[in-house]
């Protein structure tokens, strides 16, 4: 889709799909400039359809004689509330109301207040975003007819600069989306392994994929155990973006790559949903899909790793027991008391390997507990980090994403639920505080002189409904949180 600005008058325009949005209480404003457009029909429309400009309402006209043909209002609610996550549900909105038509959609909206250039970019970004669909597996897909171009309408040219952002970080977030929801029998860890090879030939990184042999002589016994009960071999994916030009900061993102997770002894039963553990990678699938956007946009200054240890969780006859200790590459001995909570024991050997590269900070994401989404529910992750500065950086970054983060609580006093009689440590905690007793294994893997932060992402992965600019399925979420850290470091 091209996307530009379109500074011009809305009486100039021409294109085929035309969406407004409104405020609730001021529609007056707007409706005496599309009267003309509409011939005098508009308000006795609007009127059938019950729209008054609610945050979320959404009344569609067809103008069969006129360019555009199709003219969508969105509500915005009230002018005083509005900030710029509104533009972006009301341009998702407009965006699938689209559906079926081709040529030029164009957007007006109420850009001031708010920063014109992140306005329009927000707006861009979810046109785009809430247009995808994951196609692939379908034996003989229905053609989609979306339109080919996108005009913002009434922007000064000044708003247009971070427009070209657009189409890199949004290939990421779909780069992701295709990543978690592809089927366990279809993004197995060789071809996880395989993406990060593709994108690094493709876009000029650097990558290199150890294999378990390779991990053994690491002494990446935490790691290696979670993969033992499978028949397929797991594969530590490190890929590298250096800049052009001196590095002033080193960045390692490490993502949780269980490409499927069983749970192991302790099966995931009930209301656990075993069927969806294929996306226990989506912390491997940000950022992976972080890097596909950073190659492209080339930040100076920033060199960036990116860790995966990708592997299944599975059940067989050499499968790790509940009560086995293992030796973590830092020599780190850990009882596993739950063999479902693999996730850590995988990321404990990444973060090591991680601080091995001495960056200047480490962010994980990783769908690592349950009892995250309990406290967030599906549309925030959790941040836990002890390290202010970091904490400022990822929360700005993911509130000009649009993608809901919150800082959580990393209380020392808690690592009393993590003491084992025979080991360093158990790998999981008391049920109270699980999430945080789960950050704070972590936070043994980690040097104390390096900044680091976890994002747990279990509940805004994956979404049954969709929501906003995420269609039902895989969301790709921290792809765009990641990227503008990344990009504010450069």
């Amino acid at each position: 889709m091209e996307i530009c600005l379109f500074p011009a008058t809305l009486q100039s325009w021409t294109g085929d799909v035309l969406m407004v949005g409104m405020f609730e209480g001021k529609m007056e404003d707007g409706l005496n400039e599309l009267e003309t457009l509409c011939k005098g029909s508009l308000v006795q429309s609007l009127e059938k359809q019950m729209f008054k400009g609610k945050s979320g309402e959404i009344a569609t006209i067809q103008l069969l004689q006129n360019k555009p043909n199709l003219l969508v209002l969105v509500g915005l609610g009230e002018p005083q509330k509005l900030m710029l996550d509104d533009l972006r549900k009301a341009a998702a909105l407009g965006a699938k109301a689209s559906l079926g038509c081709s040529g030029t959609l164009g957007m007006m909206l109420p850009w001031e207040p708010l920063d014109s250039a992140s306005a329009a970019r927000a707006v861009a970004e979810a046109v785009r975003l809430s247009l995808y669909k994951d196609l692939r597996f379908r034996s003989a897909p229905e053609p989609r007819s979306i339109p080919t171009k996108l005009e913002l309408i009434g922007l000064p040219d000044s708003a247009g600069k971070d427009l070209q952002a657009v189409h890199p970080i949004c290939a990421g977030v779909e780069l992701a989306r295709e990543l978690v929801a592809a089927p366990p029998n279809s993004l197995t860890p060789a071809a996880l392994a395989q993406t990060a090879i593709q994108l690094a030939h493709e876009h000029g990184l650097e990558c290199t994929v150890l294999e378990r042999s390779d991990c053994a002589e690491r002494g990446m016994g935490a790691y290696l155990a979670v993969s033992q009960g499978s028949d397929l071999e797991p594969k530590f994916i490190h890929l590298t973006y250096r800049p052009q030009g001196p590095v002033q900061r080193r960045l390692a993102l490490v993502g949780k790559g269980l490409t499927f997770d069983s749970g192991g002894y302790n099966l995931k039963v009930g209301a656990a949903q075993i069927d969806l553990m294929k996306f226990d990678m989506g912390g491997s699938a940000a950022v992976l899909g972080a890097a596909r956007a950073i190659a492209e946009l080339r930040p100076k200054g920033v060199e960036v790793h990116v860790i995966v240890a990708a592997c299944e969780n599975m059940v067989n006859g050499s499968a790790v027991h509940p009560g086995d200790i293992v030796r973590a590459s830092n020599g780190t001995t850990i009882e596993i008391n739950n063999t479902d909570a693999e996730g850590r024991l995988t990321l404990a050997d990444a973060l090591v390997y991680a601080c091995e590269l001495e960056p200047d900070a480490i962010v994980d994401l990783a769908t690592l507990t349950g009892a995250c989404v309990i406290a967030l529910g599906d549309e925030i992750a959790g941040l836990w980090t002890g390290n202010d500065h970091l904490a400022e950086g990822l929360t700005a970054a993911a509130e000009a994403a649009g993608e809901g983060l919150w800082r959580m609580p990393l209380r020392s006093s808690y690592r009393e639920g993590l003491k084992s009689i025979l080991a360093d440590l158990k790998n999981t905690g008391p049920r109270p505080g699980g999430s945080i007793t789960a950050a704070l294994f972590l936070k043994e893997f980690v040097e104390a002189s390096i900044p680091w932060a976890h994002i747990d992402i279990a509940g805004t992965v994956w979404s049954e409904k969709g929501r906003g600019l995420d269609p039902s399925g895989a969301t790709g979420y921290g792809v765009r949180t990641l990227v503008n850290w990344i990009c504010s470091q450069s």
